[in-house]
């Protein structure tokens, strides 16, 4: 099936009792024995370890990506953490040089006294990457586009060096979704994803997940990620995991409008002369637009380059929040995919460590009409 079919009825069982067509929302934390005391076969037994909501959405994520399975944790940090606590310590990781700014902290902070390093280098020079490599990597993690800037990383080619390596790679595919961008065609080993985003898409879940190849020949990974779920508890809620698949019954008709607007948007952003750069690899001058439009495609397969962009405003910080703050249709909030469109000064947000330059602001496009959106960029430069 088609990710618009997959993305409405996989894990959609509905409820044979009633006949209702859609799961049911099931809050118990704990469910009930046979009579002899013995565990029923095939039933939940407490809810951090599995719920009919979460065994649902999982089964769709897994889908949607084309995996092997899913592991739903309650935000997109919890997954990625899920993913470095596999290695083990004192292993090493490479990082691209611009990604989600809280992906290293959690390296640096969480798990310093774990033995846990990483090197962070520019994901599209792949001698670069080379160079990175240490006695004990053990990943490559790969965030394409990256945060906040859009870089590309031409994902088969880092793939190709791993291999070679007998180093892991995980694909942080939040931006692209499987929408956009199929990680697991391209080779890479483990994918994750903020659902918290677009796979949300309204702005009021937060979750995460794991997903396994569908090929999967690393079942001691899928054990790790698995355990590190249950046993250490960071799970969604059953009604976070049932808003969600709620969602994504919309998400294979979000995503079209989302990449429509960002394209027609950048084009008239690159055009201004307030404005320094626009990073969209859509864009024909995007120094990576070459390598997005080899593994960035719609459901049709025409390349299509997704919802997010972020711009460089002539001037400094000053310039730039100034403009951000006469917009009116366009909130200056964090986060990204939802229906409504969101414009953030992320140097700002990110703190004194921050490798954002001083005068970018990352925009989320929505659903809205574009001939709003633009114009309210057109009063905002008056």
């Amino acid at each position: 099936m088609k990710i618009e079919t997959l993305a409405i009825h996989a894990g959609n069982h509905g409820d044979p009792t009633t006949g209702a067509v859609v799961s049911p929302l099931i809050l118990s934390t704990t469910f009930e024995r046979a009579k002899d005391g013995n565990l029923v076969e095939g039933r939940d037994i407490y809810t951090r370890a599995s719920n009919p909501n979460r065994r649902a959405l999982e089964e769709k994520l897994a889908a949607l990506e084309g995996g092997s399975e899913a592991v739903a944790f309650a935000s997109g940090q919890a997954a990625t953490m899920s993913i470095f606590h596999s290695l083990g310590g004192n292993s090493h990781v490479i990082l691209p040089d611009d990604i989600y700014y809280n992906t290293k902290v959690i390296i640096d902070n969480l798990y310093a006294n774990f033995g846990l390093t990483c090197t962070a280098v520019d994901m599209t020079d792949l001698g670069a990457i080379k160079r990175a490599v240490k006695k004990n990597t053990k990943l490559i993690w790969i965030e394409t586009p990256s945060n906040p800037s859009l870089k590309i990383t031409d994902i088969q080619a880092v793939v190709k060096i791993a291999k070679s390596k007998n180093i892991m790679v995980a694909c942080d595919n939040t931006w692209a979704t499987p929408f956009f961008t199929r990680p697991f065609d391209l080779g890479v080993d483990v994918v994750m994803h903020s659902t918290t985003k677009y796979f949300g898409g309204h702005s009021d879940i937060l979750g995460g997940c794991v997903i396994l190849p569908p090929n999967d020949s690393q079942n001691n990974l899928a054990t790790k990620i698995r355990t590190f779920q249950s046993v250490g508890g960071g799970v969604p809620s059953p009604f976070d995991c049932w808003l969600l698949s709620r969602s994504l019954s919309t998400y294979a008709v979000r995503m079209p409008v989302h990449a429509q607007n960002a394209m027609k948007l950048a084009i008239f952003l690159e055009a201004q002369p307030q404005i320094e750069k626009v990073n969209y690899p859509g864009l024909k001058s995007n120094e990576y637009h070459k390598v997005a439009k080899k593994q960035m495609q719609g459901a049709d397969g025409v390349p299509c380059f997704g919802g997010m962009m972020s711009i460089l405003v002539k001037g400094g910080q000053k310039e730039a929040m100034s403009l951000a703050s006469k917009l009116k249709i366009f909130k200056h909030a964090t986060s990204l995919g939802g229906v409504e469109s969101l414009i953030e000064h992320r140097f700002s947000v990110e703190g004194i460590h921050s490798t954002s330059p001083e005068n970018l602001l990352r925009i989320s496009v929505g659903i809205e009409s574009i001939d709003d959106l633009i114009a309210d960029f057109k009063q905002a430069f008056q």
